[in-house]
């Protein structure tokens, strides 16, 4: 048992002795006086009911004690929900409701602020912005509406009806929160909304308010997408991976004008046959707990059906932390052993937020992949600070610049940092590559910075290789 839960035991241990002794003290007096008084005409009941009354007291006041931890309504900072009530409460709201509206609130700059100005003052900015949204929110005469804490500084808001209701109240909220301050402290808002339409399922509702976030933050906010519900998609996704249905195209790389590597795109297919793109899937695949399996998926087909066939490399994005499997990398370790005729045409793509701080293992791992013939890039090298730090930290084969440059080539600025990282690259033996090339002015920018690897529309078109 860890000790803050032997400690809160003991807590709840003494609470409850201090709540039980006068009832005890009280029982006892009662049950003295009664023997005092009337002794001589007690009978044998008065002692059973007198000891099942002492026990009957004794257990329901450690139930109460202990049942009383259990819930917790309001948290301890923001005095909102916290999430476990909020997600009890919603469900039911939702059920009661068949229009039903949840609206993210998020201070991005949270952890900004707790490292700058310190903890108490960070308690002090959910506080009042939370206090600033509910004021807000009754001016408009909507109240009694549930307000939760889902982490950091992520809120969640419900509302009764969809979500036309309430959009241009959300985004007057967001114009007026430009300006909002604590004690100078400045505070950066952002959120979403969505509502029942999607899925009346609260874990989907929550999850795509935050992939919502995302897309309005990186600009990606296209709707013309074809919606699949949420279980529906996890269950096409299941179904394409145990039935590896799925589709390759390839676009060609190319070097000194030469086509010398492909990198591979997968689509994953539905029951009936249509298309999912990346972007819908990877994250799911994530949540499900089955990047492992689907990585080895695409390697193997890449290894027994593509690369043999084929003088190219071939290059496909892989999940780091399929590569720091244990399981995942015995099983690649034995298929590149069983075709050793691949040597040398397999390249890993990889792309990670995070830093990985165990970096010398991190290392160890990638030269037993790169003994073995298997080609290292890394990717978003640019976008990414992991990115630069690997590009410093590991051994790896090649680097990928983010898209951004290659769209920004025909400004000196963005020149001049591509030019930076290619010689750092060079001076670690580290070829690199630039993607999405899409015209002439482009191409010859990246021919007279030496970018060994050159790749986009305007040089090749996508080529669908393996569909199953």
């Amino acid at each position: 048992m860890l000790l803050p839960e032997t400690i809160e035991r003991e807590y709840r241990f003494k609470l409850a002795l201090r709540m039980g002794l006068p009832i005890f003290a009280l029982i006892i007096a009662l049950i003295s006086n009664t023997l005092i008084t009337t002794y001589e005409s007690l009978d044998a009941i008065f002692y059973i009911e007198s000891i099942l009354l002492i026990l009957f007291s004794v257990y329901f006041i450690f139930y109460i004690i202990y049942s009383s931890f259990d819930i917790k309504i309001t948290d301890e900072v923001s005095k909102v929900f916290t999430r476990e009530y909020l997600y009890t409460y919603l469900k039911k709201e939702i059920q009661k409701n068949a229009d039903y509206t949840l609206i993210l609130i998020s201070i991005d700059n949270l952890n900004d602020i707790n490292n700058l100005y310190g903890l108490k003052n960070g308690d002090k900015v959910l506080r009042r912005v939370i206090f600033w949204v509910s004021e807000y929110l009754q001016d408009k005469e909507i109240k009694n509406f549930p307000l939760g804490h889902i982490k950091g500084g992520d809120f969640v808001l419900g509302f009764k009806g969809n979500k036309n209701n309430y959009n241009s109240i959300l985004e007057l909220l967001y114009l007026k929160s430009n300006e909002f301050k604590v004690d100078d402290i400045e505070v950066k808002i952002s959120g979403a909304i969505t509502d029942t339409a999607f899925s009346n399922q609260l874990d989907y509702l929550i999850e795509n308010l935050f992939e919502l976030q995302n897309r309005t933050k990186n600009l990606k906010n296209s709707s013309k997408e074809e919606h699949i519900s949420p279980n529906e998609l996890e269950s096409f996704i299941i179904n394409a991976i145990r039935e590896r249905k799925f589709l390759i195209f390839t676009q060609d790389v190319f070097e000194n004008s030469k086509p010398t590597i492909k990198e591979c795109y997968v689509k994953l297919k539905t029951p009936d046959n249509k298309i999912m793109h990346q972007k819908n899937y990877m994250k799911v695949i994530n949540r499900l707990g089955l990047m492992s399996e689907y990585d080895f998926m695409i390697l193997e087909i890449n290894i027994t059906k593509l690369a043999l066939l084929s003088e190219q490399k071939f290059a496909f994005t892989i999940s780091p932390t399929s590569l720091r499997n244990k399981n995942f990398l015995t099983k690649t370790k034995e298929l590149i052993n069983s075709h050793p005729q691949i040597k040398n045409k397999i390249i890993f793509i990889l792309a990670e937020v995070e830093y990985y701080s165990q970096i010398n293992k991190y290392n160890a791992t990638l030269k037993s992949l790169r003994d073995m013939g298997i080609l290292i890039a890394i990717d978003k090298l640019g976008s990414l600070h992991t990115s630069f730090l690997y590009l410093r930290d590991l051994e790896i084969d090649i680097v990928r610049f983010d898209a951004l440059y290659s769209k920004e080539m025909d400004k000196e600025e963005y020149r001049s940092i591509v030019e930076g990282f290619r010689v750092m690259a060079q001076k670690k033996n580290i070829k690199t590559w630039i993607k999405m090339v899409e015209n002439e002015v482009n191409l010859q920018s990246a021919i007279k910075l030496e970018v060994d690897y050159l790749q986009g529309n305007y040089l090749a078109p996508l080529e669908k290789v393996y569909e199953s």
